[in-house]
């Protein structure tokens, strides 16, 4: 391509940020980065600021590279066609390549009440309105926290660690993504605590109402303040523009994040479907998408193939409170093994990682490119064909 050429990047997370800065090693790539909010959010934070040990943001200034343009605003619509992007506050801007990383948000919940009655904390205006509630609620009132993945288990544990009255309704087994050891490790931390764990058969949410919560087993929970972590969802930017997505909403896209109606958008981050099989939505996996996305796009641009992703987990991390957390460690098909590290060793590790995570997208902006190894999941290949085996033959 000769000439300069206009790249979009849509939504400023761990994604979007790394994509952006590794962009800016080509000196003939306009950059620019559209997000709704002027600084970015730590999501993996949120459990603080509701606890009111963090306000989990970073000004833009300190990683976002300075060839980047950053423009405060909402995408409401992609059009591949005219290669454009309107805005939420009127006009249009054009691209020659896009890159998708509108990240995830909370997932509708489907029971009954819980939109009405329940306060998701996914993003951060959703956790900074359920601060002042918890603020201007009793110490002795009871707090209910459903969902027992990572952002449950943290927040139930922060807000106990306070002397929080809380109950932690997993609707399954608690952690499920941790090995039966780790899981131990959890529930002793969270029973020291005096959190009430609900887990197992019978404890799914069938509706919340203003002052309780009611269980699949017909118990009914009193709640004064509901938190709702119950799974993720993602923007509906995409299908909105008539691109291709997944059932859950997510870009569809090939192994090099192209999408599959459109080689002029990149996906990455928790909105990008790779070949119909999606990695676990999180910053561990963002914080690699991220800059292969941008690594096709600079391969488009230079006339070469891109080359397939490539992406591996260590882990999971999750805090128990200030002064306690776990590191679960896993193979790096995301598969959870028996060694962990818990107690306050695994605290440390937990803000380790907060920390170096902002490093990172610091270190992308100084050195854009110079950062080019990542977690090879040597599996993925094997799981991709198996995927293709089962699906049904298509009619000749």
């Amino acid at each position: 391509m000769v000439g300069n050429t206009e790249v979009i990047v849509i939504g400023g997370g761990y994604a979007g940020v790394m994509a952006a800065n590794r962009l800016t090693q080509r000196d003939d790539v306009t950059v620019t980065l559209i997000n709704p909010r002027p600084d970015f959010v730590e999501r993996i934070r949120l459990h603080q600021l509701v606890g009111g040990s963090d306000d989990a943001v970073v000004d833009y200034r300190r990683i976002l590279a300075g060839g980047v343009r950053l423009v405060v605003d909402a995408v409401t619509r992609i059009d591949a066609a005219e290669r454009s992007v309107t805005l939420a506050s009127g006009g249009t801007v054009g691209y020659d390549y896009l890159i998708y990383a509108v990240g995830s948000n909370s997932a509708a919940p489907r029971v009954p009440g819980a939109a009405e009655f329940a306060y998701p904390i996914a993003g951060l205006e959703e956790a900074q309105r359920l601060r002042p509630v918890l603020d201007g609620a009793p110490a002795t009132a009871a707090v209910t926290v459903v969902g027992a993945g990572p952002s449950g288990i943290e927040t139930a544990a922060e807000l106990a660690e306070e002397g929080r009255t809380v109950t932690l309704v997993c609707g399954g087994p608690l952690g499920p993504y941790l090995h039966p050891r780790g899981r131990r490790s959890v529930a002793e931390r969270l029973a020291g605590l005096g959190v009430t764990v609900l887990d197992g058969p019978g404890t799914e949410v069938t509706a919340v109402s203003r002052d309780a919560v009611q269980l699949g087993g017909g118990r009914t929970v009193p709640s004064a303040v509901t938190i709702w972590t119950a799974g993720f969802g993602v923007p509906d930017l995409a299908a909105r523009s008539g691109l291709s997505t997944d059932a859950d909403g997510r870009l569809r896209t090939d192994e090099t994040l192209t999408s599959v109606d459109d080689a002029r958008v990149v996906a990455a981050g928790d909105a990008a479907a790779p070949s119909d099989l999606p990695f676990r939505m999180g910053c561990q996996s963002a914080v690699q998408l991220g800059p292969q996305a941008a690594e096709t796009v600079l391969s488009r641009i230079a006339g070469k193939q891109p080359a397939p992703i490539s992406v591996g987990f260590a882990g999971q991390c999750i805090s128990l409170g200030r002064r306690a957390g776990i590191f679960q460690f896993a193979h790096k098909d995301d598969t959870a093994i028996k060694f962990y590290v818990g107690g306050r060793p695994g605290a440390r590790l937990k803000e380790f990682v907060c920390r170096s995570t902002v490093w990172q997208l610091r270190y992308e902006a100084r050195k854009p490119g110079v950062r080019t190894w990542w977690a090879k999941d040597a599996e993925r290949a094997h799981r991709l064909r198996a995927e293709r085996d089962k699906a049904p033959a298509t009619p000749a």
